[in-house]
């Protein structure tokens, strides 16, 4: 007989606003992370307490907002109207409270759910908040949510305005580093949304002045460019759209409030849409929407009232109504682009001829390609049925929550010993594995059809689902696992020419990275150590004194799969790959992946000796 358990009133607890957001903080911030990943819970916390600034800055009051970060410390000053001074403490600790709920001062606000500032001040070991406003100032200091020192009013001599600083708990943000490129892309993107709203990051002034045309601009190559930009503006919408001559895939750039929704949602499946409906209606022919979009370099923001989000993070818009008398997000979008872009057709007939030439060199394309594509599709399923190449994650087989989508890794190995170690050591609900077979392809100056002819460029594109657009890209995070030699070095060159050759945008878009394991095991019978470089090594064998053990890992399958947990767990090292603004992905590949030539020589043999004296000085 089963004994039935006590159920009493000691067994019921209520947890206060601050325990609730550290037991839960993925409900609030999304997934964790040390900050490699520009969705990691760190950037979050910055740009929660950043969209107060903003929102002062869209109701007219303050044009400038300073952003510090020195280490771990992040401080945050706008010269808005200032929080109300005896409201200061409740702001920043008191679940549903703020003037985003008073539409009157708030009208199309990023979101209304009272959260933001709280999570960042129960989230960070040291928060404090100042508020300055009609000669006066009021401030508060918190630790871990909990008040710790409250100043009283003073007179004070400062301009208006909020000052937040902070510091990410490092109990629950483990190892983090703020990356000053992820930052900086933040802010670039609030002053495209806010033109002439100034962001001063340390020392460094971000400033537009004709908003996502800027943005189209200083993210691509002017020479790429198959027309100059068509930037069009309404009351609640603002469109910058042109074709790329060498990129294959679709590129979005979409916003709501001035939230960067990275995952899309109702606004961008509109703005899809009724890109191809006026194209076909200009034109008077029934293109293919694939052939429409194809290469296209967009950004689309509009606002809404009262914005419903698919997360707390606001990376997926979920409404679909404008709000207050207007029609619905996709009538308001296809109503807009119908009547702006078929205007401008008409009246730059020189762009109207090359967008067409453009569609039908894709059309073209497509119909060669078709039965290569047809072909590719079959064996890419027969594969996955299979189960050769992926082994995918629970997440995409429907056995746990789709909310932890954010957290989805696929991890790209070299040969069966790898694949094995990762596969036997991964969180099967959120990490899939795909193994690779040999060395892939040099894929530079190759066209689209090599991607369906190469077994595996096709079944990776398949895994990855990005044929058409990354807007169904299955992971999050891609994560290129190869040894350390010269053969895995190289693997992983060719396998990010095969990314910028043909799917730059993933790139762009901060999905892929580079894993770190350690190089070195040092350990004696008390302690292990696992080293990332000879300084690390060298550290190591110090610290342990006598004659430790010294493991050189050759490849990744040498680590036992109880070793690989910590290596692609919460200790999980990621490099990110980047694309400086500036620079040219075609001059890029044809230096490093073209030809040889004197000069790439004389690279490699100056980049050779540098390395050389580095170990030379170890």
């Amino acid at each position: 007989m089963i004994q039935d358990s006590q159920y009493t009133e000691d067994n019921i607890r209520s947890l206060d606003w601050k325990e609730h957001i550290r037991m839960r903080p993925g409900m609030y911030i999304g997934k964790l992370g040390d900050g490699s990943s520009a969705d990691d819970g760190i950037y979050i916390l910055l740009k929660e307490v950043l969209d107060n600034s903003i929102d002062e800055f869209v109701m007219g009051a303050g044009k400038t907002i300073e952003v510090s970060i020195q280490g771990t410390k992040v401080i945050v000053r706008d010269y808005g109207r200032g929080i109300p001074l005896g409201k200061v403490v409740d702001v920043v600790s008191k679940m549903n409270t703020g003037g985003k709920y008073d539409s009157r001062a708030f009208k199309k606000s990023v979101g209304l759910n009272g959260v933001g500032t709280k999570a960042v001040n129960a989230l960070s070991s040291y928060f404090r908040v100042e508020s300055t406003r009609d000669g006066q100032s009021s401030s508060a200091e918190f630790a871990t949510g909990e008040l710790t020192g409250k100043e009283f009013l003073e007179e004070t001599s400062r301009r208006r305005g909020t000052k937040v600083t902070f510091i990410p708990d490092e109990t629950i943000f483990k190892n983090f580093k703020f990356r000053t490129e992820y930052v900086a892309k933040m802010l670039r993107n609030y002053v495209y949304l806010n033109p002439g709203l100034t962001i001063i990051f340390n020392g460094e002034k971000f400033f537009s002045e004709n908003g996502l045309k800027d943005l189209l601009e200083d993210n691509n190559n002017k020479e790429d460019m198959l027309y100059p930009i068509i930037h069009l503006k309404g009351d609640d919408i603002e469109v910058a759209i042109t074709h790329s001559k060498s990129q294959y895939s679709e590129e979005y750039h979409s916003f709501v409030n001035g939230q960067h929704t990275t995952q899309g949602g109702t606004h961008q499946a509109a703005f899809r849409e009724a890109i191809v409906k006026t194209v076909r209606d200009f034109y008077g022919k029934s293109f293919e929407a694939s052939d429409i979009r194809k290469s296209i370099i967009s950004a689309v923001s509009i606002k809404v009232m009262e914005p419903v989000f698919e997360s707390q993070t606001k990376t997926k818009l979920g409404s679909t109504d404008m709000g207050g008398d207007l029609p619905t997000v996709r009538t308001y979008v296809n109503d807009f682009i119908g009547t702006y872009l078929d205007n401008y057709l008409h009246k730059n007939p020189e762009t109207a001829e090359k967008l067409q030439r453009k569609i039908l060199q894709a059309e073209r394309e497509r119909k060669e390609l078709s039965g290569i594509r047809k072909l590719a599709k079959e064996r890419a399923k027969k594969a996955s049925l299979h189960n050769k190449k992926l082994r995918d994650c629970r997440i995409h087989l429907g056995d746990t929550k789709k909310e932890r989508r954010l957290e989805t890794t696929l991890f790209i190995t070299e040969g069966d010993s790898a694949s094995g170690s990762i596969t036997k050591s991964r969180d099967v609900n959120t990490q899939a594995v795909f193994s690779l077979r040999g060395k892939p392809l040099n894929s530079y100056s190759m066209s689209k059809k090599i991607v369906y002819e190469n077994e595996e460029f096709n079944l990776l594109q398949a895994a990855l689902n990005i044929e058409e657009s990354m807007e169904d890209l299955r992971y999050n995070n891609i994560v290129i696992a190869t040894d350390a030699d010269v053969d895995g070095m190289h693997i992983r060159l060719l396998l990010i020419t095969f990314f910028l050759q043909f799917f730059p945008e993933l790139i762009k878009e901060g999905h892929l990275y580079i894993l770190q394991t350690p190089l070195f095991r040092v350990r004696n019978k008390k302690e292990t150590i696992y080293c990332y470089s000879e300084a690390e090594k060298l550290a190591a064998i110090e610290k342990l004194s006598g004659k430790p053990e010294i493991t050189r890992f050759k490849g990744l399958g040498e680590i036992s799969p109880d070793e690989f947990k910590h290596f692609i767990g919460d200790d999980i090292r990621l490099d990110p790959v980047m694309l400086d603004r500036d620079t040219s992905i075609e001059e890029l590949l044809q230096f490093y992946m073209g030809k040889n030539t004197p000069d790439r020589q004389e690279f490699i043999i100056n980049n050779l000796k540098v390395e050389l004296d580095l170990i030379e000085e170890k």
